[in-house]
């Protein structure tokens, strides 16, 4: 049998050649702009303890699920969880998924219909792009946050069922959509609103419960994604909806049906995460002081040019070319600053970047110190 088919061999080698082949590395000590553990969730002791403590209140010593939801998996933590988050969203309904990918893959997958149409920015997440490609709907995309080129796409396909899709928050650049445009739009058109809210959690609204909410616009949305591995600092995601749509995913969103579901303690994490979230306003306003402060000093050091404008916890510098970007973002390790460059190809090309994430446990000092050096380094870069 041959060690490895040189077709894939040969693709290994362009990733080598372009210098961007991904590799896993451990995580370090460094000073956290990498994670998305906006709120420091992942490292609470205290949801830690709380959790463990809930499930031996309930009786609960069990390691896995033992089965997919509709078969051995369905533990009485996920009711009760499902039950707290639409509460806390203001939705009808939640549905919980292993994972934000396995979310939207079920949703795009099963949801839009042969016939249907799905309008989706430029810019959405890849998992969203694979689970448009598993719909039997025909797809388009438009320009990123410009809803003129999305009307006329409407308009190109009357009679139509439209799914709208977009981001609250967008993973690489971290801006936010104009939403009350947006709903406009989607209402005037009859159009069905999806909004993927993966980076908005724990980050925007008093409590953080998402850009959508913020604004009040969840009535008008058909369905809200919660991502729960960024702000809550855990695992899983919901599908906020309607009762019928979380009936409709439940027979036919197939990464939801054929999947073993989540354990008692993710999914009690994931409860006790949300209970956090709704009485921890302190992270929540330090998280925004640190996006404001950021904001400030990066404006100071002429560093505006840069930068994608973002009011998110996602802060990205545009340093063109993999070789580039990676020098910056290797020298600012080397001074304790975990920053993380973010290659072409998964960035299109000429778009590579380092993406700062900011976090509520980050000082102002480690702020400040981190941008000074990024001053210092671009400024080098270019002679």
């Amino acid at each position: 049998m041959k060690h490895f088919p040189e077709n894939l061999s040969a693709k290994l080698e362009i990733r080598k050649q372009n210098n961007a082949l991904r590799k896993l590395s451990l995580s370090s000590n460094k000073i956290d702009f990498s994670s998305n553990d906006y709120l420091g969730f992942s490292q609470s002791e205290i949801i830690f303890k709380e959790t463990h403590q809930r499930l031996i209140a309930n009786g609960i010593i069990q390691n896995g699920a033992t089965g997919s939801r509709l078969l051995s998996g369905n533990h009485k933590m996920y009711q009760e969880t499902e039950d707290f988050i639409a509460k806390f969203h203001k939705s009808e309904s939640a549905l919980i998924f292993n994972s934000g990918y396995d979310a939207n893959l079920g949703f795009f997958g099963s949801v839009p219909q042969k016939g249907d149409l799905i309008l989706y920015d430029e810019l959405c997440h890849a998992s969203i792009r694979d689970g448009i490609q598993l719909s039997n709907a025909k797809a388009y995309k438009f320009n990123h946050n410009d809803f003129e080129d999305l009307e006329k796409l409407i308009l190109r396909n009357p009679n139509t069922i439209i799914y709208i899709v977009t981001e609250s928050v967008f993973s690489m650049d971290g801006d936010c959509p104009n939403l009350e445009e947006l709903v406009s739009v989607s209402n005037k058109h009859q159009c069905y609103l999806v909004v993927d809210e993966a980076h908005a959690l724990g980050v925007f609204g008093s409590t953080g419960e998402g850009f959508v909410q913020m604004l009040g616009l969840q009535d008008h949305v058909f369905a809200r994604i919660m991502t729960f591995g960024k702000g809550l600092g855990c695992h899983g995601a919901s599908i906020l909806g309607s009762v019928e749509l979380r009936e409709y995913l439940i027979n036919f969103a197939r990464s939801f049906i054929y999947t073993t579901g989540l354990s008692p303690h993710s999914v009690a994490t994931i409860l006790v995460a949300y209970q956090h979230l709704k009485r921890d306003s302190d992270s929540i306003l330090k998280l925004r002081e640190n996006i404001i402060s950021f904001n400030q000093q990066k404006n100071l050091l002429g560093l505006k040019p840069l930068f994608v404008r973002s009011k998110s916890a996602i802060q990205s510098a545009i340093i063109p070319g993999n070789e580039k970007v990676k020098t910056i973002a290797n020298q600012l390790q080397e001074k304790g600053f975990d920053v993380k460059a973010i290659l072409s190809p998964t960035v299109p090309e000429g778009q590579e970047r380092l993406r700062f994430c900011l976090h509520s446990y980050n000082s102002q000092e480690e702020i400040s110190e981190v941008l000074r050096l990024l001053s210092t380094f671009v400024f080098m870069e270019r002679g």
